[in-house]
């Protein structure tokens, strides 16, 4: 019988790219869409069953159980993430209980795998690179709910019998990404020749296009490793550096004003991981 992959967040920035690597690597994807989105994957090539819900994160760990059969890994990639207010939002704990319910519902199923989404804020932010055995210490309800969720899910599913591997995102970006975020004003501005106002640019992130980041996790859900991974590049770049080498593309510098927006005095000033 042919293994089929369940993907939640199949819409979304990072969804829409991982379900491409599965399908283009032959393993059947099932979708979890609301009704308005099912007719998008009918018909698409490597897609099976496709699951509809109105509320992804509402469902009981009995529907879930319903619903899985014949499912072997679950990559569940849904969370609420709307850029200026994901990180302090309530709907964190709604997609904490449902994540639960999730994996409770996929134990029943006799699922074989469940890989989670996870964040690089979950991590203490000493300005050290950040490995997977560097301290928890999560400031936000966004990395909070993550880190409870991971910490929950990595204790419980392996007694379940589940494997469970729980991937960490750091700074992704790439095609899809919202126009509220960093790289895509940055690009409408210079684009359209307008000023691109940035803080002085001198934090160290660590940014891997969303394409690699989605083979990286898809990696992750055919192995049999378990435990945290970080889906990173590993390689350290200032914000300003990181701006102009896109401003050399569109061949104009002279528009990014540096120091024309005020610093985010929370903002961590390095955010690097190794893989």
């Amino acid at each position: 019988m042919t293994k089929q992959v369940l993907l939640t967040g199949a819409t979304g920035f990072v969804g829409r790219h991982v379900l491409r690597e599965l399908t283009e690597r032959g393993i059947v994807a099932c979708p979890v869409v609301r009704p308005a989105s099912e007719d998008r994957f009918v018909g698409m090539a490597g897609i099976g069953r496709i699951l509809s819900t109105n509320a992804l994160f509402s469902e009981s760990a009995e529907w879930w159980a319903q619903a899985l059969p014949g499912i072997d890994t679950i990559i569940h990639l849904a969370w609420y993430a709307e850029p200026g207010k994901y990180l302090t939002s309530p709907i964190n704990l709604d997609c904490l209980t449902g994540t639960l319910a999730i994996a409770k519902g996929a134990a029943a199923a006799g699922v074989r795998r469940f890989v989670g989404i996870g964040t690089c804020f979950e991590y203490e932010l000493t300005g050290r690179p950040l490995t997977t055995d560097t301290p928890l210490k999560p400031l936000t309800p966004y990395a909070g709910a993550k880190a409870a969720a991971f910490m929950a899910l990595s204790q419980w599913l392996p007694q379940a019998g589940v494997e469970f591997a729980w991937c960490r995102l750091f700074y992704l970006y790439g095609e899809g990404e919202d126009e509220r975020r960093f790289v895509p004003y940055l690009r409408k501005s210079l684009a359209s020749g307008q000023r691109a106002d940035l803080t002085q640019g001198h934090q160290i992130r660590d940014f891997l296009d969303v394409r690699e980041a989605a083979r990286m996790i898809v990696d992750a859900s055919v192995s049999t490793a378990q435990g945290a991974v970080n889906i990173c590049s590993g390689v350290p770049v200032t914000i300003r550096e990181f701006a102009e080498r896109i401003a050399d593309e569109h061949g104009r510098r002279d528009l990014l004003n540096f120091g024309g927006r005020a610093e985010n005095l929370v903002d961590p000033p390095h955010v690097v991981g190794v893989r």
